[in-house]
């Protein structure tokens, strides 16, 4: 049985893949690119994107400077681009 803590995790990793997405179709930029730009696997941009890959600290850095934001603002719940 999932839990509230389970929910609330599933929900960031959905807001967090939503917004990398978002930042990166604003920019122009398919996936292919932007993982090589941020020297991260496309495949991992992918996962990420679609919820079901949970990035550490360090990987939503990479993440973030490879879109030009701050960590931060790939957590925003209330990203409106």
């Amino acid at each position: 049985m999932a839990t509230l803590r389970d929910f609330l995790a599933m929900e960031i990793k959905k807001q967090l893949g939503q917004n990398i997405r978002t930042i990166r179709l604003e920019q122009k930029r398919s996936q292919e690119q932007f993982a090589f730009d941020a020297d991260i696997h496309r495949t991992y941009v992918s996962g990420v994107e679609r919820g079901a890959r949970n990035p550490s600290l360090t990987v939503i850095e990479k993440f973030a400077k490879g879109l030009g934001v701050t960590p931060g603002e790939l957590l925003d719940y209330h990203l409106k681009k």
